[in-house]
This record gives structure tokens, C-alpha cells and sequence, in this order.
């Protein structure tokens, strides 16, 4: 399996990603993506981005609601189906889980969104765009990642 990471990657923040690749022996290399964050060269219409939690979903689907869209609309356009790889762990394995979280900024502003309210938000943009939400724990977003490009089993 060969798989493009983005250039836009933090180096330090996909090591453990990437020490994942070299133990299972995917061959990956760096090149600017058109949308999302890795991409098999096999199935390039299938594309993970990468979210560190759910604060940085949050933002995004909030903050930065219109770049978050613009990029799945492109994807959508291109035929492209994006996979957002949410790494929160805690418990959040699935859509469902979304509802229960509480949202950290909830303390400092009664602007902030709740869990059932960014769960609403997500289960839209699934609808709109033909994305899917996905969740892991950082510990197994590279297995996730290569599952979910369709590559070799997981492994624990």
C-alpha cells in the first residue's frame, strides 16, 4: 500500500502515525493533497482528514464553518469521498457518542456548542456532502487510517 500525506501534516503531531506505516510496511510519502490529509494510490477517491478532537471539529464546523465546507464541497465535486478521522478517544467511538460530550468551552462562554447540538451539525454535513465522522483513539489512527483506505487489517 502506498499512501500520500499531506505536506500541511505536522511532522510531530503524525509521528505515531507514521512509526504505524513503517511497522506495517505502507510506503508513504508527502505531497500537497487537494483536499483532506492522506490518501491511498490506489483508491484515490477515498480521502481521511485528520481532526485531533473534538474541540478542533468544533472549531472547524463553527469558526471556520466556511473553509470546513468549501473543502467538502471540492471533495464532493471531484467525486471524492471524505472521511473525517476525528482522534478524541474518550469514549467517543461512533456519532452517537458526539451527543454526550461535554464541550470544554461551555465553561467559559454559554455561546459554545453542546455535544447534541455539534452532533446535529456533523449528521448534516454527512447528509449535504456525502462525508463521514469517523472516531479513534490517537493511539490507533494509523491502523484507522490504512482500514479505512482500504488497506491491510488492523492491528493491535
Amino acid at each position: 500500500m502506498d499512501i500520500q500525506v499531506d505536506t500541511r501534516e505536522k511532522k510531530r503531531a503524525i509521528k505515531r502515525i507514521i512509526g504505524t506505516f513503517d511497522k506495517l510496511g505502507v510506503h508513504y510519502y508527502s505531497s500537497k493533497l487537494y483536499v483532506g490529509d492522506y490518501m491511498s494510490l490506489d483508491n484515490p477517491r477515498c480521502i481521511v482528514d485528520r481532526k485531533q478532537n473534538l474541540s478542533e471539529l468544533c472549531q472547524n464546523v463553527c469558526q471556520g464553518k466556511k473553509r470546513f465546507k468549501e473543502e467538502l464541497r471540492r471533495a464532493n465535486d471531484a467525486g471524492i469521498k471524505m472521511i473525517i478521522l476525528c482522534e478524541h478517544g474518550n469514549g467517543v467511538c461512533c456519532m452517537e457518542d458526539v451527543k454526550l460530550w461535554v464541550n470544554p468551552r461551555l465553561e467559559e462562554s454559554p455561546y459554545a456548542i453542546s455535544g447534541y447540538r455539534l452532533y446535529k451539525m456533523l449528521s448534516a454535513l454527512e447528509k449535504q456532502f456525502g462525508t463521514k465522522f469517523m472516531f479513534c483513539d490517537k493511539k490507533d489512527t494509523g491502523s484507522k487510517i490504512i482500514e479505512l483506505l482500504g488497506g491491510v487489517e488492523r492491528v493491535y
